[in-house]
């Protein structure tokens, strides 16, 4: 008996991990000291300040990965994993350095995978961040052959002096938010068990509440934020930043306050997508649910003091970026209070 018999494709696996070495080569800086095939990747932190610290954090794609199978499209998800990662470092003021992905699959289709690695390569090089290496795994018996998982490490950095852990936060600082393109990478579960389990609506018809077809709005991709946080922060005009993810507004938001702060964030303040009206009505999911799943339009929140607000808000409508200001800092412990619309 071969391995090819038990379920795995050696050749496969080969042909793959060429297309993936040539992928990762074109997001190498000169900082990058060996070539994807090693069994560790080599990055040197040579340049960097005496009080650079290391910034990292792991992540997954999900259950989003459920609607690249059914729609058979896998050229965005990459993107999806390393623009999540990059936001999450991006909240404590670390530019992105380097990733590492892991995907693992019950059947080795190296044109799906090379789409995959794309995705990955394609977003590493839009903020400066090598792709070292990673681990592609062919797991048959374990994963169905025709689905994958996907997962991925960042390492970034920051000047000690420079971290943003939201300590400076205080009473009076306003709360504004960042436009998300979508559902991002959170909720899912929920949004196919409401829209295509309990609904059985369809993927690829276009809805007259959504404008345009079901899959590409729920395949919309997670946004990098990094590019517009960046300069903001070179700057020193922001006091903290929350990335919305799981858990939305309501148990991100205390992730970066300290013990005697509380965001006050007004309802209707902020234009909610269609894409949560729909999921909202179908599947009658009471609002601190919705809140508590899904980021509602908002990807980003940033803290500003009063007296660096007009230098924000100026810089973000000179670089068309939209912002809403959604609330501000009161007395209290670490949550958020909620006003109605």
């Amino acid at each position: 008996m071969l391995y090819r018999d038990a379920g795995v494709d050696i050749d496969a696996a080969s042909l793959t991990k060429a297309r993936i070495k040539q992928l990762a080569r074109s997001t190498f800086s000169s900082r990058v000291l060996r070539e994807v095939g090693a069994f560790g990747g080599f990055f040197s932190l040579q340049g960097l300040p005496r009080d650079a610290v290391l910034v990292s954090s792991v992540d997954g794609v999900g259950t989003k990965l459920k609607l690249a199978f059914a729609l058979n499209r896998h050229n965005t998800v990459g993107a999806d994993l390393v623009n999540h990662c990059v936001n999450d470092i991006a909240v404590h003021g670390a530019a992105p350095l380097f990733f590492l992905d892991y995907l693992a699959t019950g059947k080795m289709h190296p044109k799906v995978v090379t789409e995959v690695v794309k995705g990955l390569a394609g977003a590493c090089r839009k903020v400066g961040c090598a792709l070292v290496g990673g681990e592609t795994a062919e797991m048959p018996g374990f994963y169905p052959e025709d689905e994958y998982d996907l997962a991925g490490c960042i390492v970034g950095w920051v000047k000690r002096s420079r971290i943003i852990d939201g300590s400076g936060i205080r009473p009076g600082d306003a709360v504004l938010g960042l436009p998300s393109l979508g559902l991002h990478t959170n909720g899912y579960s929920l949004a196919r068990k409401v829209l295509l389990e309990q609904e059985r609506l369809p993927l690829t018809k276009p809805l007259p509440e959504l404008g345009r077809s079901l899959g590409d709005v729920l395949l919309a991709p997670h946004r990098c934020y990094w590019p517009t946080v960046k300069p903001l922060l070179e700057h020193g005009w922001l006091k903290g930043l929350v990335h919305i993810t799981g858990g939305g507004i309501t148990d991100n938001t205390p992730r970066i306050l300290p013990s005697s702060a509380q965001a006050e964030v007004q309802l209707g303040s902020w234009p909610v997508l269609p894409i949560y009206d729909l999921i909202a009505k179908r599947g009658n999911v009471p609002p601190d649910d919705m809140m508590r799943t899904f980021n509602m339009g908002l990807g980003m929140l940033l803290m500003v003091s009063p007296r660096e607000l007009p230098k924000v808000t100026s810089f973000l409508k000179k670089h068309r970026e939209k912002f809403w200001n959604i609330g501000r800092i009161i007395p209290g412990k670490p949550g958020v209070k909620y006003l109605p619309a």
